[in-house]
């Protein structure tokens, strides 16, 4: 299976071109990624010097109730300046007060959704660390009609995804997937317990406002200390925030390559059927004045 990217490469390479030296082109781009996040990449009042990147996320008010805010002061620091008008986070960059490291501030502003992301995972992975409980459970609504639960326990902390099919043939492809991770467990004691419901909520989510429905799954992650420690925090966190949109890329890739296969099929039986079909019988005769016809 294909891992998604957690990074934007667009972005990233829009900061390359300008990286490089040579004279300083205008850049005003925007960039749609997953979860509604919007990006814009441009120049400050027109300074071709500086180059602002600007991330617009609709849940990023819930994401700065855990931290988010705190969390990109410390990766981004003097980078970091006043939202531009319509967006939650801005960073300037000055072309001319480049660091030696290029590359390294280019990775680093091209994982901007990855870093917002990341405050909620890590302050109730602080919290399993300390082995205490959550007073309350994180809600954050990454899309308008999904969402997606953090809670800690003194023994591990709770991720549970709430994911929308559209197809009633997309319930069924999931399952599947969520047969394969817990066939992974049983090859890897390390793995993290996954859980699978469909229509209803898991029993966490008693009492709150979880929607139900026949298109409507829950998909639960069990994260334990060897998930959380400080060594394996920053992969868990890469992995996990991208877990919807990769259950949903692969459920589309195997119905495009069952489409695929089935069309293959097709043309095949109608090869099948064509050479089958009988050829037609060609007699010849003669009229009475000696004329030759043929009839079929």
């Amino acid at each position: 299976m294909i891992l998604l990217e957690i990074n934007n490469n667009v972005v990233e390479e829009a900061l390359r071109s300008r990286f490089a030296g040579g004279k300083a082109d205008a850049i005003d781009i925007k960039v749609a990624d997953f979860d509604g996040c919007i990006f814009h990449v441009g120049n400050p009042d027109n300074d071709r010097t500086k180059i602002i990147v600007s991330i617009s996320l609709k849940f990023y008010k819930e994401l700065q109730k855990h931290g988010a805010d705190e969390l990109i002061k410390r990766i981004y620091g003097d980078y970091l300046t006043t939202a531009e008008n319509g967006y939650d986070i801005t960073l300037v960059i000055d072309l001319e007060k480049l660091p030696t490291d290029k590359e390294a501030l280019i990775k680093k502003i091209g994982l901007l959704k990855r870093n917002c992301f990341a405050s909620v995972f890590e302050s109730y992975f602080d919290l399993l660390e300390k082995q205490q409980d959550s007073k309350e459970t994180a809600v954050i609504h990454y899309r308008d009609d999904e969402t997606m639960y953090v809670e800690a326990k003194a023994d591990r902390v709770t991720v549970i995804f709430s994911t929308v099919f559209k197809d009633d043939d997309d319930v069924i492809i999931g399952k599947v997937f969520m047969q394969e991770f817990k066939e992974g467990r049983r090859a890897s004691q390390t793995a993290p317990q996954v859980l699978f419901s469909h229509k209803d909520p898991p029993r966490e989510l008693e009492g709150t406002d979880a929607a139900r429905g026949d298109n409507i799954g829950y998909i639960t992650f069990v994260l334990e200390k060897r998930h959380t420690n400080p060594k394996a925090r920053e992969n868990t966190i890469n992995l996990i925030h991208t877990f919807r949109n990769y259950l949903h890329y692969h459920i589309k890739c195997s119905k495009a390559y069952l489409h695929s296969r089935m069309r293959a099929k097709t043309a095949d039986f109608i090869k099948v059927l064509n050479r089958a079909r009988p050829e037609p019988k060609t007699t010849e005769k003669k009229t009475m004045s000696g004329r030759t016809f043929t009839r079929q």
